[in-house]
């Protein structure tokens, strides 16, 4: 043999020796790699996170809260117009291959090659799976070749189907939306199966590059990438050329949705949360927490309706500002020649406002004396009759290409879709079990979306005169009766403390003269209740207001106090007036009934204390293995100011009330200064409710927007539902206290055979005097004359 065929067997030889070397080498790293590999069963079994749920007491979803958004299905619910655009746009051999597209892998390799970069490529929907779930996002050979192992692994233990139904159940879409069911709703607000074509498509473009290609983001690039999905899906022949040409020209009409609830509680639910948050962190968006609330879902949807309805009633009676934004002026004149729906200008523009509950953003089309046509995305083409804009005013600024606001209202005929406008006047309401403090129904403002700040736990505002209930109750518990005699008129102090002198009046600027402490609060007189204060002593009224829950610390300490000068929230006021409503208890407000983790367990059971006025004395000190209120009102004067407040909504400043046909309500209007913050506070035995009206940056709400227009009608929208099948409850008066006939103009006992006499229902210790014909207080600085009382 020559020497060089030994050469040329020699090198034959150290190559194949290389070569086994290497097949060897690569051998044992696959090995390696594969014996790392993680297991199968944790896609069989996968812990996604289960988020923050809360729910009403009669198990309506009010709130979710996750770092992920997800809605897992079954491959049996995913439609196959979804099937057909994901496999169209990532992987239309995924039945057919085996995990891994080699071709794919090739020309990633050759793209390698030529460009030197390190591309993604070649990936299949189970090499993504992969990816997604068990490798990080680094680019390496490594992560390439663990990718392919597991991919084939998967394909090996998972039917196709499956693999499929995991895929898109967890593929990361953006917007924290996990799966094709989450983010359908998170862009669109629908189902999967409401999807249209063109929307399907936008969803199957996301997986490429989530943020990138984003519809809420970057909507010219979800454009054209939707558009590659749909060519694709036609040359699959997924979809007819009809099918393809009406999807194209559909414009992408994505916008971000909130996770979708059963009940609009969102102020309840945000609550909730931060109370969650402040105790578990960020586990409390991934623990599966479970949590029941107080909330009555009949009672809520009252709320908000009531709520919202009278603010916009409120927005009617102060006049039309004008349109909410314009389109420029050829778009205006356009919309006279085209499909207003069509114009990819309107629906931007439509798109571009914000949204609010029950208030549409639509687009004026035609405007005349006797009609008026808007579109919106929400209820197409809609036309308003006279009577639904004519507050706007007899010559009202409205004008085609005008973006307005409108909704609907119902009428004897039906929904009726009326003119509006997003209202600048902004409430708060809270209806609580008085009982045990059970927060059943509690709206924040007119819409959480507008803005998270909740109004009936952290707005501060005047109650004005809704405060006077507490401070007449801290005269009865003196020893005062609703038969004593203060005198309405002037006074004249200089004891604030700039030093400056303070002339109070009547919000009728009139004098009354002597008056019983009944009618001065049924009247709502602020000179009575003045020189109630003074007769009491301010610190007894501020020791006093204690048992109402109120911090006195946080009260004025000067007679502006009795006009209801000091800041609360409605919380806080609601709560005062439960503790009159159950009986004299005081009681502590809550809206977490339960809370149980993922797997069901009880981690938490609320266990409030109860008002008990059946109880007997020795155990009324609230004693904690019991679960009892502290009592801290005695029975009789709970009875007297509950007789006065209902006096206060039978003929008094909440007389409206009377068109409810009920004899067991009472309550007390309160406006404070210029009529900057109007109230209603008021109960039935069994429910308590309080309503602020007023701006949130204090001013005033115009002239007669006081508590009995601006707030009380919320307070009896509400109460009309609330209380539909509850039997009339009429209190009656504790021992030692005794019905007796008075005179009405000197509080005192009225002779026999007398034709001018009331009944009055007081303490047996407290009776006053026989009648001698004189007025108390006749020789004061009222200057009032003796009069003829018979």
């Amino acid at each position: 043999m020559s020497l060089t065929k030994k050469i040329l067997l020699g090198a034959v030889a150290v190559l194949l020796l290389m070569a086994l070397a290497a097949a060897g080498w690569a051998w044992y790293q696959v090995s390696r790699i594969e014996a790392q590999l993680p297991s199968v069963q944790s896609l069989r079994e996968p812990n996604l996170g289960a988020p923050l749920r809360i729910y009403s007491a009669d198990g309506k979803l009010i709130g979710e809260f996750g770092a992920e958004r997800r809605s897992p299905l079954a491959y049996e619910q995913f439609p196959q117009q979804v099937i057909d655009a994901f496999l169209a746009a990532e992987d239309d051999q995924f039945f057919e291959h085996g995990g891994v597209d080699y071709v794919g892998l090739v020309r990633a390799a050759f793209k390698l090659a030529a460009t030197g970069e390190k591309r993604q490529g070649g990936s299949t929907i189970t090499m993504q799976l992969a990816r997604n779930v068990f490798l990080s996002p680094e680019r390496s050979y490594e992560r390439k070749i663990k990718e392919i192992l597991l991919a084939q692994k998967i394909e090996r233990e998972l039917d196709k189907k499956r693999i499929l139904e995991i895929y898109l159940n967890r593929i990361f879409l953006g917007t924290r939306a996990y799966g094709v069911a989450a983010a359908a709703y998170v862009y669109f607000g629908k189902q999967l199966n409401e999807l249209t074509l063109a929307e399907t498509a936008v969803l199957a473009a996301l997986p490429k590059a989530p943020s990138a290609l984003n519809p809420l983001t970057n909507p010219k690039r979800a454009l054209e990438r939707r558009d590659y999905v749909l060519r694709r899906m036609l040359e699959l022949n997924s979809i007819s050329e009809s099918q393809y040409s009406d999807a194209k020209a559909e414009p992408i009409l994505a916008q971000e949705h909130a996770p979708p609830v059963d009940l609009d509680a969102a102020y309840v639910a945000e609550m909730v949360r931060a109370d969650l948050f402040a105790k578990h962190g960020e586990a409390a968006y991934t623990a599966g927490f479970k949590v029941v609330t107080t909330i009555d879902s009949a009672r809520q949807q009252l709320a908000n309706e009531a709520l919202r309805n009278k603010l916009l009633d409120y927005e009617e009676r102060h006049g039309y500002p004008g349109a909410e934004a314009k389109l420029e002026p050829d778009d205006a004149r356009a919309l006279e020649r085209n499909e207003p729906m069509q114009s990819e200008v309107v629906i931007a523009a439509l798109r571009a406002r914000p949204v609010y509950s029950g208030l549409p953003a639509a687009v004026v089309t035609g405007f005349g004396p006797e009609q008026m046509t808007v579109v919106s995305r929400e209820w197409g083409e809609s036309r308003i009759q006279p009577k639904g804009f004519a507050w706007a005013g007899k010559k009202p600024k409205i004008a085609v290409g005008d973006l307005v606001r409108i909704r609907k209202v119902a009428t004897k005929d039906g929904d009726a879709v009326r003119l509006a406008q997003v209202p600048g006047v902004q409430g708060a309401f809270i209806a609580l079990d008085p009982r045990d403090g059970a927060i059943e129904a509690l709206a924040g403002g007119y819409d959480f979306t507008a803005g998270k700040f909740n109004r009936v736990t952290q707005a501060k505002r005047q109650p004005g005169s809704g405060f006077k209930p507490f401070l007449y109750a801290a005269a009865l518990a003196k020893g005062y009766t609703p038969a004593s005699i203060f005198i309405d008129a002037p006074v004249v102090l200089d004891e604030t403390q700039d030093q400056n002198e303070w002339r109070p009046s009547n919000y009728d600027n009139d004098f009354k003269g002597p008056m019983r402490l009944r009618e001065a609060l049924v009247q709502s007189r602020n000179l009575v209740s003045i020189r109630v204060l003074q007769a009491v002593g301010i610190g007894w009224a501020l020791n006093y207001a204690q048992n109402f829950g109120l911090d006195k610390k946080t009260l004025p300490r000067d007679l502006t106090l009795s006009l209801g000068t000091a800041s609360l929230s409605p919380l806080e006021v609601a709560r005062g007036y439960a503790v009159i409503a159950n009986g004299g208890f005081l009681i502590e407000p809550y809206v977490i009934r339960q809370i149980s983790d993922a797997q069901g367990q009880v981690l938490y059971e609320a266990r409030p204390v109860k008002a008990c006025p059946e109880c007997p004395p020795e155990i009324e000190a609230g004693d904690p293995t019991a679960q009892l209120a502290r009592r801290t009102m005695d029975p009789k004067t709970v009875y007297m100011i509950t007789s006065m407040l209902h006096d206060v909504v039978v003929r008094g400043t909440g007389a409206a009330v009377n068109s409810l046909g009920r004899r067991d309500l009472a309550g007390k209007t309160g406006t404070s200064n210029d009529e900057t913050d109007a109230w209603f506070n008021g109960f039935h035995p069994t429910l308590a409710a309080t309503v602020w009206v007023g701006y949130d940056q204090p001013k005033p709400m115009g002239k007669g927007e006081v508590g009995g227009r601006a707030a009380l009608p919320v307070w009896m929208d509400f109460m009309r539902g609330a209380l539909k099948g509850v039997a009339d409850m009429t209190p009656i008066p504790p021992p030692g206290m005794t019905t007796v006939r008075i005179n009405p103009v000197n509080g005192k006992l009225a002779w026999e055979g007398s034709e001018r006499f009331i009944n009055e229902t007081l303490p047996l210790d407290r009776l006053p005097e026989e009648d001698d014909g004189l007025i108390p207080g006749q020789e004061s600085e009222a200057g009032t004359a003796a009069q003829d009382l018979f």
